[in-house]
């Protein structure tokens, strides 16, 4: 699950150059044998357990030995400070938005994939793991929230957010729910989440450059725009609709779902796994925008493999990452581990016959917006997140905005 939590273009109105790809150069074809000893593989729980018998297959066909080690918490940082002090891995398994922090500390090198391979992707994820014009992660899996309806309980989509909170509210009024939606936000907020109304209502985080890259000089939050956005979120926060509460938290938002509380949750597919144990009868669309608006675009992420710039095999890390994880087998393995969209086609097409979701929830974030990588997105997740919690619970909507602003601003800098 993801807990963090315009000018932003929209990810699928890009196109890529091999320029922007970072040239088109050969993968690696040597054989890394020579190198012999031991690759080291960081990765989360679900992912390592999936990871390890194709890593066993590639530590028999090299001659050399791997091992999977599973990184429970606080991924990112442990992987910097090991990096740092030369005990970290060969290869590194993350998030594509770690990827500035990780290239200013100087913890992972870029892949190099030849241009056939590099079309075996789905283009946003290709163009999210892009960074300076270089490649620096072969992406596996795309994610996005959406829109996931309780078709029990509600079996029309809502075209806008308004027409949700209204069905919502008859529900609530018959008793059928005791929440009109849940979309977690917490006591810090969750700018993740609330992206797609931020956006709908008018909202940006950064401006971008003339290449459409991201720009970090150009802040969004506290411009007038901004402003407006956060007037109308707050029109459905506690003192208004009641449809976004700082009691939806990232602990109980999918539970609620679950238990029928309520009949709408914006969540990921992390969620799906359990709303199929609860028996939940579901669909999912894209997340409704404010009447009048603009599109709700939601922040599309990628999980990604690194090759640690620091690590001791680093030629059999190249060779396992471009040359191994390009293969459909392996991708649609960490799919079953957890059922996260894949990032290579093949493994897409693989999957999609047997779980439509898959299909639902790449078509809710067709026009989302690449989840910002540049180093300077860690400063927004925090203050912008407080700002969203304090102004849903009633707090005046031009001081907050703009002290959150002065505190990215500061951080920024």
């Amino acid at each position: 699950m993801r807990i963090r939590t315009a000018g932003v273009v929209a990810v699928f109105a890009l196109a890529l150059t091999a320029s922007g790809c970072g040239g088109d150069e050969p993968a690696v074809k040597d054989s890394p044998k020579a190198a012999g000893g031991k690759l080291v593989i960081w990765s989360d729980d679900k992912r390592a357990a999936a990871l390890k018998p194709f890593a066993e297959k590639f530590g028999q066909e090299n001659g050399v030995t791997v091992d999977v080690q599973a990184i429970s918490k606080d991924q990112q940082t442990t992987f910097v400070t090991a990096s740092q002090q030369g005990s970290g891995p060969d290869v590194m398994v993350g998030a594509h938005d770690w990827i500035g922090n990780l290239v200013q500390n100087g913890a992972i090198d870029p892949v190099q994939l030849s241009a056939a391979q590099k079309s075996a992707f789905a283009e946003v994820a290709l163009k999210a793991v892009t960074f300076n014009g270089q490649v620096y992660g072969v992406p596996y899996a795309t994610e996005n929230v959406a829109l996931i309806r309780n078709t029990a309980l509600a079996p029309q989509a809502p075209a806008t957010i308004e027409e949700l909170v209204a069905t919502g509210k008859k529900l609530k009024a018959e008793k059928k729910v005791s929440e009109l939606l849940c979309l977690q936000v917490g006591q810090n907020g969750d700018a993740y989440h609330l992206y797609p109304l931020y956006t709908s209502a008018g909202g940006s985080l950064f401006g971008t450059t003339a290449g459409g890259d991201y720009d970090p000089k150009n802040l969004g939050v506290g411009t007038p725009a901004s402003i407006a956005a956060f007037e109308k979120i707050k029109k459905l926060g506690e003192k208004g609709d009641g449809a976004l509460k700082r009691s939806i938290t990232p602990e109980n938002s999918i539970a609620t779902f679950t238990s029928k509380k309520c009949a709408f949750l914006v969540s990921g597919p992390w969620a799906i796994t359990d709303a199929k144990k609860a028996n939940i009868t579901y669909d999912i669309s894209p997340v409704p925008g404010f009447a009048g608006g603009k599109p709700a675009q939601p922040f599309v992420g990628v999980q990604a493999f690194y090759v640690a710039a620091k690590g001791k095999n680093k030629p059999l890390a190249q060779e396992f990452v471009a040359n191994y994880l390009t293969t459909p087998d392996l991708a649609v393995a960490l799919y079953r581990a957890e059922p996260r969209p894949p990032a290579l086609t093949a493994a897409f097409d693989q999957v999609k016959g047997t779980d439509p979701d898959l299909v639902k929830f790449q078509e809710a974030g067709r026009d989302g917006h690449v989840l910002p990588a540049v180093p300077e997105m860690a400063a927004i997740w925090d203050p912008f997140g407080k700002a969203e919690a304090a102004i849903i619970g009633g707090a005046d909507v031009t001081g907050t905005v703009t002290a959150a602003a002065k505190t990215i601003s500061n951080q920024i800098k």
